[in-house]
């Protein structure tokens, strides 16, 4: 019918398919040196990283970054909640 639209399918992203080590790798590459910085800063800087290089969505690199953190790839080094410690940097470990 001509009033129809193709809608196309976008599969969405499976973690499980997914090299953390690799990906975590590729985000230290691509930072630049004593980056990131800050808590919610830094995490927001990685997301859009896995945006522009891997193409994911806001919502799938965030849950990336997520599960990056929870698996011990990514460590905060300070406290967010605290304001002197909130611009510390993190720890990015491709080998956790």
């Amino acid at each position: 019918m001509p009033w129809m639209r193709v809608i196309p399918i976008v599969e969405s992203m499976n973690p499980e398919d997914i090299d953390l080590r690799q990906l975590t790798a590729d985000l230290k590459d691509a930072l630049g040196p004593g980056e990131p910085v800050g808590y919610l800063r830094g995490k927001s800087l990685m997301r859009d990283l896995l945006v522009d290089l891997k193409g994911f969505s806001q919502q799938e690199s965030e849950e990336l970054i997520d599960t990056l953190e929870l698996q011990g790839y990514l460590r905060f080094l300070g406290d967010p909640s605290e304001r002197s410690v909130a611009d510390a940097q993190w720890d990015i470990t491709p080998h956790a």
